[in-house]
């Protein structure tokens, strides 16, 4: 088996993220996690005539106190489809597995493969699945279970001897995977131009009010340009003066 030959750039300057495919499937913990770390790059894909599709492990039934998970569970997955909407995405998907206790095993591997091999993607997104943001801000279990799930999986879908039940159920292998990209990584490699996108991409993050109201005392359109702003500014000088949303990029 020969390795993967992936492009490099100067010391701590980002490169481009590849533009030769036509289908992702970006696979997150929890609703309001790619508006969190992507959408300005998703929404510019779409743009381009792309296709995305999400899943979600969890509805993030357990991320708001105040809020029973009974009845937060349809509430934030309501706010994620109208989010999703704001980028172009259509299809959201959720696994339902139990939001704040995700465990990184065979069974969560397997709903990422079953997922990979029913949408056929060529890139693969998800979020840090590493155990911190970088320095000594923690990282959660749920994001670190899945993103790991996620890196695993996309090798999962291709083989036919894993999870010979999925081929069962009539979800033939894929091994068309070519990228999984890790967005929120402390360790960027590439990244994408978040100009075109970043004003769809601070709507569809407030679409996420429930949740948002409840994180900050801060106006909710103040609170999410700031934020989503800031990040991709912050990336501009490691990417040719250019605002940018970062991912580090795994060649398969």
């Amino acid at each position: 088996m020969t390795e993967p030959k992936i492009q490099t750039a100067a010391p701590d300057q980002l490169l481009p993220m590849p533009e030769d495919w036509q289908r992702a499937l970006a696979v997150v913990a929890h609703p309001d996690d790619l508006e969190y770390g992507c959408s300005a790059a998703i929404a510019g894909w779409t743009d381009g005539g792309r296709q995305v599709t999400y899943v979600l492990a969890t509805r993030g039934e357990a991320g708001i106190d105040t809020l029973e998970p009974a009845k937060c569970a349809p509430l934030r997955e309501q706010e994620q489809r109208a989010s999703a909407a704001v980028v172009g995405v259509d299809t959201v998907e959720f696994l339902d597995h139990k939001d704040g206790v995700i465990e990184y095993g065979t069974a969560l591997r397997r709903d990422i493969a079953a997922a990979i091999r029913r949408h056929r993607p060529e890139l693969v997104i998800t979020l840090n699945h590493r155990d911190t943001w970088g320095g000594v801000a923690w990282n959660t279990p749920d994001h670190v279970a899945v993103g790991r799930a996620t890196l695993d999986a996309a090798a999962d879908a291709g083989n036919r001897w894993i999870f010979p039940e999925l081929t069962e159920q009539g979800l033939e292998p894929w091994n068309g995977v070519r990228w999984v990209a890790v967005a929120g990584s402390s360790s960027p490699t590439h990244a994408v131009d978040a100009t075109p996108g970043i004003e769809r991409a601070v709507h569809s993050l407030l679409e996420h009010r429930t949740y948002i109201e409840v994180l900050t005392d801060e106006d909710p359109e103040t609170y999410c340009r700031s934020f989503l702003t800031g990040n991709v500014e912050a990336m501009a000088e490691r990417f040719g003066g250019t605002p940018a949303v970062p991912f580090e990029l795994f060649s398969r």
